[in-house]
């Protein structure tokens, strides 16, 4: 009897299934690194082209100019019984014999930046309070006495990295924190870039630390050793400044030392 079309497809099938089985069998085992990169396989390397993603900076201080030429305090301002240049080192110093009863400032002279990027290398000892102040004002009738926006030192880094506007606003954003400031409002934590005592792990006790401040329209932004310390955003549209003068300050307090050594700057539109 002959088979009809269905016995004869089932045998087909039988005989096709066989045959892939014996080939498979066949076929020697290899391990991954063996096997060749097909299409839809995870790539080894990224694709060649312009890649989409942040990448680092290669020369992280392009477009950055010295405003401290490391020898004088030439376009400098400040009381010379605090201020002076030692070793390619701005130092302020309070000792035991010029104790203040306000704190004071020296002054960059070269011009009052709007948005700008400053590079800062700063070292502090325990005792010491400091800060550097930008887009500020001179109070009038009263010399190297400065109020604005201050990215803050101190010796025992309770308050470094945070942004406290001297004779003016106080403590706008802590250690951690990005605040908002709105006009007739006191500031508002909005997120957080960490904890403070976290960051705080970020800053060198006794030994050299960079500020890198990002200053930009109402967004001011300081940067520690590399790491996000504070970010302010201000609406205030009474007290809020968009441009003014550099300046670093000695503290009323104990006798203390802060020793800057390098002065960057860059403009931005």
């Amino acid at each position: 009897m002959r088979p009809n079309n269905a016995v004869r497809s089932a045998v087909v099938v039988f005989a096709l299934t066989g045959l892939v089985a014996w080939a498979i069998a066949q076929t020697p085992v290899s391990t991954a690194a063996e096997q060749p990169a097909s299409a839809g396989s995870f790539p080894l390397a990224p694709p060649p082209g312009p890649q989409i993603y942040p990448i680092p900076l290669s020369n992280s201080n392009e477009g950055f100019v010295s405003i401290f030429n490391g020898m004088s305090l030439y376009g400098w301002d400040g009381d010379p019984r605090y201020w002076r240049v030692e070793d390619h080192e701005i130092i302020g110093e309070v000792t035991p014999a010029t104790l203040l009863k306000q704190n004071s400032f020296l002054i960059w002279r070269g011009g009052s930046p709007a948005n700008f990027e400053l590079k800062a290398e700063f070292r502090i000892t325990l005792q010491g309070n400091s800060g550097i102040n930008y887009r500020s004002v001179e109070l009038p009738d009263t010399k190297w006495l400065m109020r604005g926006y201050q990215a803050d030192i101190d010796g025992a880094n309770k308050y470094t990295g945070q942004n406290y506007e001297e004779r003016g606003r106080t403590f706008l954003a802590p250690r951690g924190a990005i605040t908002h400031v709105a006009t007739g409002q006191k500031p508002a934590v909005i997120a957080s870039v960490g904890s403070a005592d976290d960051l705080k792990a970020f800053i060198k006790p006794g030994d050299w630390n960079e500020y890198h401040l990002i200053v930009r329209g109402n967004v001011l932004i300081h940067i520690l050793n590399g790491h996000v310390m504070c970010e302010t955003i201000d609406d205030d549209t009474v007290n809020r400044k968009f441009a003014g003068l550099i300046g670093v300050q000695v503290h009323v307090g104990p006798p203390m030392k802060i020793e800057y050594r390098t002065f960057l700057l860059k403009n931005l539109p």
